[in-house]
Parts: C-alpha cells; sequence; structure tokens
C-alpha cells in the first residue's frame, strides 16, 4: 500500500506540473465541421437525468462555435438516444463512431450504459468523456472519467456522517446494477475496517424504475429503531428516487432521526419532488448549484438564458461535461489535431476551471481532481453545504478497500501506458497501444 501510494504522489506531481506548462494552441486549419457525439437517454428511466446533460453540450458546442469553433472549424452535435436501453447504448456508441465519424463522445450516466459501450470505443479507437460518479475499478486509454470517483464521494460521505452525525448503523440502498453493488462491497469493507459489525449494515438492491417503497422503507425504518444512530447511503438511480423520497416524507422519516445521503440525486432530480419533507437530508457531490462564485454565477446566468428558463436548475454531472467539454478542446488545440491518439496523448495534464472554484486537472490516470461537498436538502430543492475538503482530492480508479485492486495504479503515458499497473508484481494487465 505504502508504495502504491508513493508512486500514485509521483504521478498526482507529474500531472500538477504538466498542468501548469501546456499551451500552444495551434492555428486555425480550416475545413469540414467537426462532429462530437451526445449519448445520452432522452427517454426510458434515465431521461430525469439525462436531458439536461444533452441540453447542457448543446450550449458548450454553441458557445464554442461563437468563440470561432476548433482548429478553424466549427463544431457540429450529433445527438442519438439509446432510450436507457443498456444494449442500445452500444449500437448508437458504434453508429456515432463508425457510420457518423464523430471526433468525441459525451455521454452515459449508469455504470451499465458506459460498460455496455466500452468495447466499442476501444474497438474504434473513440473517445469518450464519462460525466458521472462511478464505482471505480476501470481505466481505459479512451475513456476521461469526470465524474467522482467512490475516494471523491462514497468515502468521504461516510466519513462525514461518522464524524458529524455519530452514525453507527448503515442501510447501502442502490439500484441493482453495477455501480451501486461495487461501490457497496468497498463501503461495506471500508465500514468493517473502521469497526462496523456486520450486524450493522442493511443491504438493499431494487430494480430500475421502482416504484412501491412502502416496505423497504418500513424495513429501513425497523432496522433504525435499534438504539443506535443509523443513515442511508443512497445509490438509486434515475426516477425511482421520486417514490423514494415521497415514501421517506409519507412514513414521517426526518433527516434528524434516520439521514439520508444521496450520490445520485442532485438539483435536477428533486426539481420534481416536494422537498419540503426532505429538508436536512444530504447529497455527496463535487458541485453545487447554490456555491457562490463569480464562475458559477456566470454560468448559471448563462445556461437560463440558453434554455429561456430563469428557473432551471444545474448539478453536478453538467459541471463534468463543463470540465470535460473544456479539457478536450484544451488538448486539441494543444495536439493541433482531433486525431484520438494525438488527444490522449495531449489531454494529461491539462488543468480548466471548475465551477466550484479552482482548477481541476486531468491526471495520467484519466481521472481529474475534485473537491467534494456534502450539501443539505434546502425546502426550495438547492443545497446548501455543510462540509467540503479543504483542497482537490485525485480520482482513485483502483479502490485500496478491494483486495484485487488495491496494489494497481493506472498511468496512460508513455512508456507505462498501462491500466492496471501492479505495484506489488511490477506487471501490467491493461490495455495498451
Amino acid at each position: 500500500m505504502q508504495r502504491r501510494m508513493a508512486i500514485r504522489s509521483g504521478i498526482a506531481a507529474m500531472g500538477l506540473a504538466a498542468a501548469a506548462t501546456w499551451g500552444g494552441a495551434a492555428l486555425a486549419q480550416g475545413g469540414p465541421p467537426i462532429k462530437v457525439g451526445i449519448l445520452h437517454s432522452l427517454s426510458g428511466t434515465m431521461a430525469i437525468s439525462e436531458t439536461t446533460l444533452k441540453d447542457v453540450m448543446l450550449m458548450l458546442i454553441e458557445e464554442q462555435n461563437k468563440k470561432g469553433g476548433l482548429l478553424g472549424r466549427k463544431l457540429e452535435a450529433v445527438v442519438v438516444d439509446p432510450a436507457s436501453n443498456w444494449p442500445l447504448f452500444a449500437e448508437k456508441a458504434r453508429e456515432l463512431l463508425a457510420k457518423d465519424k464523430v471526433s468525441v463522445v459525451f455521454g452515459c450516466w449508469t455504470s451499465v450504459s458506459r460498460k455496455s459501450v466500452l468495447p466499442v470505443f476501444e474497438e474504434l479507437n473513440g473517445l469518450l468523456f464519462y460525466p458521472v460518479q462511478y464505482e471505480g475499478e476501470e481505466s481505459s486509454r479512451n475513456v476521461f472519467y469526470t465524474g467522482a470517483a467512490p475516494n471523491q464521494q462514497a468515502i468521504p460521505a461516510v466519513d462525514y456522517l461518522m464524524a458529524n452525525e455519530k452514525v453507527q448503523r448503515w442501510v447501502l440502498a442502490g439500484t441493482d446494477y453495477v455501480y451501486p453493488r461495487t461501490t457497496n462491497k468497498i463501503l461495506e469493507t471500508y465500514l468493517k475496517s473502521k469497526g462496523v459489525k456486520a450486524e450493522d449494515i442493511m443491504i438493499n438492491y431494487t430494480p430500475f424504475g421502482h416504484a412501491d417503497w412502502q416496505t423497504i422503507v418500513a424495513d429501513i425504518k425497523k432496522f433504525g429503531s435499534a438504539g443506535k444512530k443509523t443513515a442511508v447511503v443512497s445509490t438509486i438511480n434515475g426516477d425511482a428516487n421520486v417514490p423514494f423520497y415521497k415514501e421517506l416524507g409519507n412514513q414521517g422519516i426526518k433527516a434528524k432521526d434516520i439521514p439520508v445521503v444521496a450520490f445520485s440525486v442532485g438539483e435536477e432530480e428533486l426539481a420534481g419532488v416536494d422537498t419540503k419533507p426532505l429538508i436536512g437530508h444530504l447529497a455527496a457531490w463535487n458541485y453545487f448549484m447554490s456555491v457562490k462564485n463569480p464562475t458559477n454565477d456566470e454560468f448559471i446566468k448563462k445556461w437560463q438564458a440558453f434554455t429561456k428558463n430563469p428557473k432551471r436548475v444545474t448539478n453536478d454531472p453538467m459541471e463534468a461535461h463543463v470540465i470535460g467539454f473544456q479539457m478536450w478542446v484544451e488538448a486539441v488545440k494543444k495536439a493541433g489535431s482531433v486525431d484520438p491518439d494525438a488527444v490522449i496523448d495531449a489531454i494529461i495534464g491539462v488543468a480548466v476551471p471548475n465551477l466550484t472554484g479552482g482548477l481541476s486537472t486531468m491526471m495520467p490516470n484519466h481521472h481529474i481532481t475534485k473537491p467534494v461537498l456534502i450539501g443539505e436538502i434546502q425546502g426550495n430543492g438547492q443545497f446548501e453545504t455543510v462540509w467540503q475538503t479543504t483542497g482537490l482530492l485525485v480520482g482513485d480508479e483502483w479502490s485500496d478497500f478491494l483486495p484485487d485492486s488495491k496494489d494497481l495504479i493506472s498511468d496512460w503515458r508513455k512508456p507505462m501506458n498501462c491500466g492496471n499497473f501492479n505495484v506489488v508484481t511490477g506487471k501490467c494487465g491493461g490495455k495498451g497501444k
């Protein structure tokens, strides 16, 4: 572990050094439009979360074109709807890369959708910017992970609940797919390492779109009545959150009794919920709309003007797309090309402003540096930040709390060019090129 951390610290230092020296935008070249793929569900159970990400991408592309485009060429959005259908994500990804000839794709929300498209991007050497928190345990040369890894969201949230809410019993509630299951596996190991007993951990999974929460919420209420402070750690995704939170209110579960900290509920999801019964419940993200600084204020103003809706909210995955898009733009300028191999080599070390404050940097493991914020739900559907890290954390692609990955790191720079380098054996098991 010590050797792994030393190597990772060295990688972080080199990445930050590179961030200070990138530049050298290429001269405008002219030519046909540069096509940008947008791969987000506009229908089905995930549309509640993903439609906004399509909209923000259209705004970013429009803004870039107003600046003169990229390499002297206009950007052209190519929008497809994988309709919350995981195999269809792979079909649409192949269509974007092979038929539409896009230079880059911004898309996916769930890990099952990302896992579905991953072989396509690796086969066709495409570029995917993935903007949502995920379970880690992955590092692909063709993917840039601009959402949070578990050490940038899940583990800090648990630490906060332990320290500030004195939580002793834990409900790990998630949608039944890879992200919640892997994240909860990490959290279960982490909790036990902190002395939490197995009988004080309750784990529950429900399918996508689950609507009948009465029995499950009753079970949570009963689990929390054992005389120990109890909290719910929620990895419930998509529109199932609306009836889940409604049932919490129906059964009178208040934040002071059993706080819920969510990893997939932001301002957009709360827009469809009466938040008054939910005041004080929590979410862990790397950005909240309520963050006050000139950069975020200007972004909100532009977003609401673009959507022609002064009530339209922003959220964390939107910010991840803002960061990822600007990183791609700067990497293309630096490389003087949209060629995937050139962009992959150029993007490591690129740093751009985030909306919370400061610069986020693309690290050699294709994850970015991010702050972590814990926010309380307010009556107006916004979050009040109650805690945040003092600096930015490097996303940890391989968890320290899983035996098969605790000795692994990723570094896509030459000569290592490896997605899962074992620091104990000195061998690479990842795909390089």
